[in-house]
């Protein structure tokens, strides 16, 4: 694509119709662009659209289509087409950066994000100059400029928070701090004495303050890892302005909305999180400071209004005290009584209150109420953090702080007692309290594993949370009902089974209730019950304690799912496989209700699929009902069949590409419960298959894989008589599969199950031609991965066609290939080989070359029989070999960065383990021994003498015992 006129003009027209609402404009345009994205000069044609077009939209178009398309290919992924070339990649460098700094807020943060995404992957060895480009920036004295320095920086540099200390990470940050700390130090200063100088000039002091806000950021980033030199030495700077600005209060920062945090309360809720990182790793350099930080954070929550901007100050306010009262040597600061009440009168119970706001959330924003309350999600509430701190102070403190709490608890009890109706907001505030006392430690998966012992959550809960959850009305103070709910979720491993199964049925009728919130807690609630361990192997709730509530319990999943707001309710839909996988042939009689109830959601959601975890759950749900009910009656798949197939050819014919290997799998489980031969609708299907566009995502490879093996070992006759035509096709696909080293070891799960299934001579021309590609990949990489897939492969071919045919495969395509084969890579790798299956195949092939190979006997190749027997009694004796080359990068499977679906393995779709040998050898030892017996029969007094003469002792004595216990000996 040319950098001219009329293709600018082309793509703008087509980023237009990308913001069409209607799909049929949209869809094509979105295909176009990606079918383009390909070609030398787009990202330039782009970068022009947006510095040059006169349209804004089209600007902003343009740099969210970049960065998208930065984020989708700017990594080189191994084995992968790399989209972008290197001539666009270096113009992009050398050119985003002053575009960037040139361009308005909304478009230099897109283009900030993608200066970001390459920097992860070129910054420092192939970007060398970019901090310095930057740096250089800081001396315009133009904010714009410099926040969007300043913007990039923090964008570039959070990783530094999570990423895994690594001696490349250390190189990287002592490059970026010897380039970036005393610059940052300078503007930090710098900015500072200009807010001091526009005090009254609140435009200028609104961009200061933005640019205070980045560099407390960049802060905390640079300093995240460990301490640096530099930080340490210029704390002084630092710490005093960040306690300065703590308790600056500046009359015209202050803003009149209730709901936005100001840029005084962000940069203040910052440098909280800046002071709780130091108290916490670096408590002895942070010493000589932190009392006055404890001073300010403290004043700072005592005068901090209730409304929701200040939120996330107070939050990381109160942060900041829960890291200090948790350290052993800032104990002193906490220990009187009085501080101790105050704490909790004045920080904690104020900031445990229900507030207007967070009833609001409930009503009209359930999905983000239930993130933040159910989740713990990364938005830190007030009431996490009061949470948090009860915990900490708990730690040094628990009985008096029980007992503080005790009495608030018993108050708020009885405010609620006086008029419910009214005072509502006071028990919600108890539960919360008694939840936060009582929990010292929780799991996703226990819920509440340590409690506190001096709080008795089994009597609260009959008193205080049961009654709540008998009320005939379920719709009546909803906010309750959902504490109820949510307590008896985290306390589920410390209340008796019998009290849980008390209220089930009255979880299962609050799937029923008109509040989000509260229909989706009682979801949750029950998946979460159905998965508690119980006694052995058991789940603590069995099919049994159930049974009597089945009908009622589907039916109110599945009616749930109709409530408004709740169509694609994840924790409904999780509830639902949940159920099934418990429930297991309870289910069957309300299968084809069910069935067509989760198609009709399949098709709707298909249109526009957005929840990943919903659209998950759904199909784990789909393969349940197929599993259960055709583990009773196999036949029932034709009618599974009946119901999906006209979803499935829909989801194929759109190109839903979140839901198509979802598909392959779910075609796959029904494939294989077909105990005869392949149906017509399914051979229909199966030269589609092998189109290459289908095998370009990533997400598609494993069950497109497992979708041809399931063709191959159900119908390989079929294949054979009437499509043999389509042999090349899946040997194209194994040898595009053989070249990836993220997906070679797929590659060979297909040639394994054609070699296995298909007939001898449908594949006898194509056999060499086999060999050929593998050993040129060999040659190209060697990966670990791949060797141990090969030898498989070796003796699975040897055992299907006979040693011979592979002593001859080999030495036709090189003399005296197969020596060099068994020498440099069977007898050395073969221990690398692991599973059982795997082991089980290769001993059974190597005992056939051993054995019914006469060349092994009597050629130059007999040197080689000892050290290959030796090399299998160690397979079967020696632990396996896992060692991997340092200098190996050992890929499995990659998920291609960016926007493509990647694959996601349906639990129950899941595929039994194929033994391709199956009962003709139960033990591959004996086989060994036996094997060994006749071939010292045809030629007597050969094989104990080469055995005697260069086997090891060890290896020796382990093959007396195979020959024992096979009754045999040798002759």
């Amino acid at each position: 694509m040319e950098l001219s006129e009329g293709n600018l003009q082309g793509l703008t027209e087509y980023l237009k119709k990308t913001l069409d609402p209607d799909p049929a404009v949209r869809r094509p345009a979105e295909k176009y662009l990606e079918s383009v994205e390909g070609n030398q000069n787009y990202p330039l044609l782009l970068l022009t659209l947006v510095e040059r077009s006169q349209d804004n939209v089209i600007k902003v178009c343009s740099a969210v289509t970049f960065k998208n398309y930065i984020k989708r290919n700017w990594r080189i992924v191994e084995d992968e087409s790399n989209k972008i070339c290197e001539a666009d990649r270096i113009a992009v460098k050398s050119s985003i950066i002053n575009l960037m700094l040139r361009s308005p807020e909304q478009i230099q943060k897109q283009l900030s994000d993608a200066i970001s995404i390459i920097g992860r992957e070129d910054f420092p060895q192939k970007w060398p100059n970019l901090l310095t480009e930057m740096v250089n920036r800081f001396q315009s004295g133009d904010f714009h400029v410099i926040n969007g320095v300043l913007h990039t920086a923090h964008s570039l540099f959070k990783r530094y928070r999570h990423e895994f200390k690594s001696s490349e990470l250390w190189t990287e940050i002592k490059l970026v701090l010897d380039t970036f700390a005393g610059p940052l130090t300078d503007l930090f200063k710098a900015t500072i004495e200009l807010c001091n100088t526009h005090a009254n000039d609140v435009g200028a002091l609104k961009v200061l303050f933005s640019s205070l806000n980045l560099i407390a950021k960049l802060f905390h980033s640079l300093n995240f890892q460990d301490l640096p030199e530099f930080f340490e030495d210029n704390m002084e700077t630092w710490m005093t302005n960040f306690h300065n600005l703590l308790t600056l209060d500046n009359k015209l920062l202050q803003t009149d909305d209730e709901e936005e945090a100001g840029l005084l309360e962000l940069l203040k809720s910052q440098i909280c999180d800046n002071a709780a990182l130091y108290a916490q790793k670096y408590d002895e350099e942070f010493q000589p400071y932190l009392p006055r930080f404890v001073t300010a954070i403290w004043n700072l929550l005592v005068t901090t209004g209730q409304e929701v901007k200040y939120d996330l100050l107070v939050s990381n306010a109160i942060q900041f005290l829960a890291s200090v009262c948790e350290r052993p040597h800032y104990k002193n600061l906490f220990e009187d009584p009085s501080t101790l009440t105050s704490i909790c009168e004045k920080v904690i119970v104020p900031n445990m209150e229900f507030r207007a706001a967070d009833e609001e959330a409930f009503e009209d924003n359930s999905e983000e109420y239930i993130r933040r309350d159910l989740e713990g999600s990364d938005i830190d509430t007030k009431r996490r953090a009061a949470c948090d701190l009860v915990r900490g102070l708990c730690k040094f403190f628990e009985g008096p702080v029980t007992n503080i709490f005790s009495g608030y608890v018993n108050s708020m009890l009885q405010e609620y007692a006086k008029n419910p109706s009214v005072n509502w907001k006071h028990k919600d505030a108890a539960i919360y309290l008694v939840t936060s006392l009582a929990s010292k430690a929780q799991t996703q998966k226990h819920g509440i594993t340590q409690a506190n012992e001096l709080v008795n959550l089994t009597e609260f809960f009959v008193n205080h949370i049961l009654p709540d959850l008998k009320s005939a009305n379920i719709n009546e103070y909803p906010v309750l009902k959902a504490d109820g709910i949510k307590y008896i979720m985290f306390f589920r491993s410390q209340i008796p089974r019998e009290q849980l199964l008390v209220t089930i049925p009255l979880l299962i009728a609050y799937l029923q209730a008109e509040s989000i919130v509260v229909h989706t807690y009682a979801a949750h609630a029950l998946e979460r019950f159905f998965t508690m361990k119980g006694a052995a192997t058991t789940t603590l709730i069995v099919a049994a304690d159930m049974m009597p509530y089945v009908e009622l319990l589907l039916a109110n999943l599945f009616k749930a799912l109709s409530l408004p707001g709740s169509t694609e309710n994840e924790y409904i839909m999780k509830a639902i496989m949940r159920s099934f996988s418990l429930l297991q042939e309870a289910i069957i009689p309300y299968i084809p209700s069910v069935i067509s109830q989760l198609t009709q959601k399949l098709l709707a959601v298909s249109k526009n699929p957005s929840k990943p975890h919903f659209n998950h759950y759904m199909f784990e749900a789909i393969c349940l009902s197929i599993r259960i009910t055709c583990r009773a009656n196999p036949a029932a798949v034709a009618s599974f069949e009946d119901a999906l197939f006209l979803v499935f050819t829909e989801i194929l014919q759109s190109d839903v590409q979140e839901f198509i290997p979802y598909v392959f799998q779910v075609m796959s489980l029904l494939l294989e419960i077909h105990t005869t031969d392949i149906p017509p609708s399914y051979m229909a299907l199966f030269p589609h298959l092998l189109q290459p566009v289908l095998w370009e995502r990533t997400g598609n490879i494993p069950p497109l894989v497992r979708l041809l093996q399931a063709y191959l070992e159900r119908g390989a006759t079929t294949i054979a008589a009437s499509a043999s035509d389509k042999i090349p096709g899946l040997l194209g696909v194994f040898q595009k599969l053989i070249a990836s080293k993220a997906n070679d070891h797929q590659g060979f799960y297909l040639l394994n199950s054609i070699i296995e299934h298909l007939p001898a001579e449908c594949i006898e021309q194509y056999k060499r031609q086999i060999f050929i590609v593998l050993f040129q990949r060999l040659q190209s990489s060697k990966t670990t991965k791949f060797v141990k897939s090969f030898l498989v492969f070796l003796n699975l071919f040897c055992i299907k066609f006979g040693a011979i045919a592979l002593q001859e495969m080999f030495d036709s395509i090189q003399p005296k290939m197969f020596g060099m084969v068994v020498e440099k890579i069977i007898i050395p790798e073969i221990q690398k080989v692991s599973g059982p299956i795997e082991k089980k195949i290769c001993a059974v092939g190597l005992t056939k070359v051993l054995t019914e190979c006469p060349v092994m006997m009597d050629t130059e190749y007999t040197k080689l029989w000892t050290p290959l027997l030796q090399a299998l009694i160690g397979l079967f004796e020696l632990p396996e070999d896992d060692t991997i080359p340092d200098d190996e990068h050992f890929i499995d499977i990659e998920d291609t960065p960016g926007y493509q679906a990647a694959f996601s393995q349906l639990a129950f779709a899941g595929k039994k383990e194929h033994d391709p040998i199956g009962e003709m050898v139960n033990n591959p030892k004996i086989l060994l021994a036996q094997s060994l017996h006749k071939l010292s029969t045809a030629c007597p007094g050969r094989v104990p003498s080469m055995i005697s003469t260069s086997l090891n002792a060890e290896a020796l004595q382990f093959l007396q015992g195979y020959l024992q216990a096979g009754s045999v000996s040798l002759v």
